[in-house]
């Protein structure tokens, strides 16, 4: 039985472990469903199961850093595991996640590719060998999708290595009739944008900031739900919520380190809910007080 209202079953259940325990419980990653990542999960699903064709659909994930795109990245990836495939020929894989190189080098995304793929590659090896050996691969592991984050790493560099990291972008989508999905930040669109075809193609779906809204406040009680703490601090009243807003900047990365940071203090001095007090005294440093010391250096 639920003594503790505020929490879901399983924050509950971790009310009656050591303190050390539920702090660290508390640091451990968790998924924390919202709107907007629900809405684009449903869109990366209508991606994934797009019937083949030369022009696919692609799309962007942009949003400001910290704001939630690699958890929303690796809870898709979890959805869609490779499959061992112990009675076929290869591994079957329908999401191929790499992290765009840190400048844009043709041959740069195709290592990365080979190294997720754990296939060996040789320094010498001609750039077009080894892009027919990365599109054979692909294909024999039945690829449904590439996600590529960082993607705005293709601004860096001359625009000749530009134009030749787009190309091979547009080379992979075309020849394996495979979605291609891009994680970045705003400079993400203007890389993809120097290439209309490939601005046609890819849909540009922002993660905003959070701001006072209903969206907050659900979220604010879906993050006090799963914070073992035994009392409710209820961080979507007003008092609370807009301090929460200020202090973290509004990325839902910066707002989970503050209410954690928050919780194990509270935990640790007794208190058992997040108050004003206990947020201004935690040792949470703001992104605009880190901006401001680093300026000072």
């Amino acid at each position: 039985m639920n003594d503790h209202k505020h929490l879901s079953e399983k924050a509950a259940s971790k009310i009656s472990l050591s303190n050390e325990e539920r702090i660290l419980h508390i640091k451990k990653p968790r998924w924390i469903a919202y709107r907007k990542a629900n809405e684009l999960l449903d869109k990366l699903e209508d991606l994934l199961s797009h019937p083949p064709q030369p022009r696919m659909p692609n799309m962007l994930i942009i949003g400001d850093t910290n704001n939630g795109k690699t958890m929303l990245v690796n809870k898709f990836r979890a959805l869609h595991p490779a499959d061992e495939n112990l009675e076929g020929d290869a591994v079957i894989i329908p999401v191929l996640y790499i992290q765009a190189p840190p400048g844009p080098d043709e041959r740069g995304i195709y290592n990365a590719i080979l190294n997720r793929l754990f296939e060996p590659y040789g320094r010498s090896e001609a750039t077009d060998a080894k892009r027919d050996r990365v599109v054979s691969i692909l294909h024999r592991v039945q690829l449904g999708m590439i996600m590529i984050d960082e993607i705005h790493h293709i601004l860096a560099g001359s625009y000749t290595k530009q134009r030749n990291s787009l190309n091979a972008l547009k080379y992979l989508g075309n020849e394996l009739c495979v979605p291609i999905v891009g994680i970045g930040t705003t400079e993400a669109i203007r890389a993809i944008q120097t290439d209309p075809q490939l601005a046609n193609r890819f849909i540009p779906e922002v993660l905003p900031k959070w701001k006072n809204n209903g969206d907050l406040t659900m979220l604010l009680k879906s993050f006090e739900r799963i914070t073992p703490l035994k009392e409710p601090s209820l961080l979507h009243s007003p008092a609370l919520l807009n301090a929460i807003l200020e202090l973290s900047g509004g990325t839902i990365g910066e707002i989970s380190t503050l209410v954690n940071t928050a919780a194990i203090y509270a935990i640790k001095n007794g208190q058992e809910q997040i108050t004003l007090e206990v947020l201004n005294k935690c040792g949470y440093v703001s992104p605009v007080n880190r901006k401001q010391a680093a300026s000072q250096l």
